[in-house]
């Protein structure tokens, strides 16, 4: 984590791996505030923090969600809708969470994920752990694909970042694929 990073969360007390200093999306873009949901006794809070080069990120730890929650529309007000998500309390200790407890799993339909937002956004990055080979992809809003990045199968070594950026802030859905393999995300985080 750079230096400047772990400056500017000092001030809001969190933790490093708790804030959005990890992953930081790169941008040449003004300072801007960031907002951070966290939720605190079962409810959702905002919390501003400034980090360089962004418009306005949101991350989402999903810690507000009970254990087993269908995950479709709950974060529509802050920009995004999920489909074949699920929230859950791994009891599996190789899908250990980035942070807190509960992460989104890719289900029913084993291995994919897929993120809407409601305005096209610049950056994307999440905390992913799969038994398989993963890959993001995101695409503007003809269905074109405008990134991609990958990871091998970590399952059982923790959390991976992966991170997608647009510097021409189209990215309108972001879908993750682990192949049939098993997929939890973490600390999603997004830009505009």
């Amino acid at each position: 984590m750079s230096d400047f990073s772990r400056d500017a969360l000092e001030g809001w007390g969190g933790e490093a791996a708790v804030a959005f200093a990890e992953p930081r999306p790169v941008s040449n873009l003004d300072f801007q505030p960031v907002l951070d949901l966290q939720s605190v006794a079962g409810e959702l809070v905002q919390r501003l923090i400034d980090l360089p080069a962004l418009t306005r990120c949101v991350r989402l730890d999903v810690e507000d969600l009970p254990c087993f929650t269908i995950v479709e529309r709950q974060y529509e007000s802050w920009g995004v809708r999920f489909e074949n998500a699920v929230a859950i309390h791994p009891s599996n200790p190789a899908y250990l969470p980035h942070s807190g407890m509960m992460v989104l799993l890719a289900a029913p339909k084993d291995g994919w994920l897929e993120a809407r937002f409601l305005q096209p956004v610049r950056h994307v990055s999440s905390f992913v752990v799969s038994s398989r080979r993963t890959v993001i992809r995101a695409f503007n809003r003809q269905n074109q694909l405008v990134a991609e990045a990958m990871s091998e199968a970590n399952l059982g070594e923790g959390s991976l970042c992966l991170q997608l950026n647009s510097a021409a802030q189209n990215i309108d859905r972001v879908t993750l694929e682990s192949f049939n393999g098993q997929l939890t995300v973490d600390d999603f985080c997004f830009c505009a």
